[in-house]
């Protein structure tokens, strides 16, 4: 006697309607399995997306700065452009424009992030209290009065939203020099 001959004497009858709703129960809780398993992946890609948009967001800031501490000449014209863009030349002028422009464009982009949700609230945080002393430094200020089409309308009105910090710490404030 075979084995599916020896389960049909002891099932004596069978019921096709009760192994039909078996083998439906066990595939509705196979869909609900792969669906949980979906979900718990999708979550984890999402934490993923949202540590490397993070990391991009910090990297772009640190292109744009980076020069600044590597190169002496360009890290004065910055200082002093913050304080004063008039005490510059005109050649410097424009490198602190082109600079300025690449540091907010940087700012916008980790806004953005934030924005959408791809940046975590306490490191918004600390880069918000970052552009608040920037933006309104000096030299900054007078190159945002002059080009703030050049950004997206939603960062110029955070950017116009703006309080300026009752204790200004840029570069020059932050190595002692004094704010005129």
């Amino acid at each position: 006697m075979t084995f599916v001959s020896s389960l049909l004497v002891i099932m004596g009858e069978i019921n096709w309607d009760a192994i039909s709703a078996i083998s439906q129960l066990v595939g509705s809780i196979a869909v609900v399995l792969s669906v949980l398993y979906l979900a718990l992946q999708v979550h984890q890609s999402t934490r993923v997306a949202k540590l490397v948009n993070q990391d991009d967001a910090a990297t772009a800031l640190r292109d744009v700065t980076k020069p600044l501490m590597e190169n002496a000449e360009l890290e004065r014209i910055w200082r002093i452009g913050l304080e004063d863009i008039g005490a510059l030349s005109v050649e410097e002028r424009a490198r602190f424009v082109h600079a300025s422009y690449q540091f907010l464009k940087a700012f916008e982009t980790i806004h953005f992030h934030y924005v959408y949700g791809l940046m975590d609230k306490q490191l918004w945080e600390g880069w918000h209290e970052l552009l608040r002393h920037y933006i309104f430094a000096p030299g900054m200020a007078q190159y945002w009065k002059l080009r703030p089409e050049l950004f997206s309308e939603r960062f110029r009105n955070f950017v116009n939203s703006l309080e300026p910090p009752a204790n200004p710490r840029t570069v020059g404030p932050l190595v002692g020099e004094k704010r005129k």
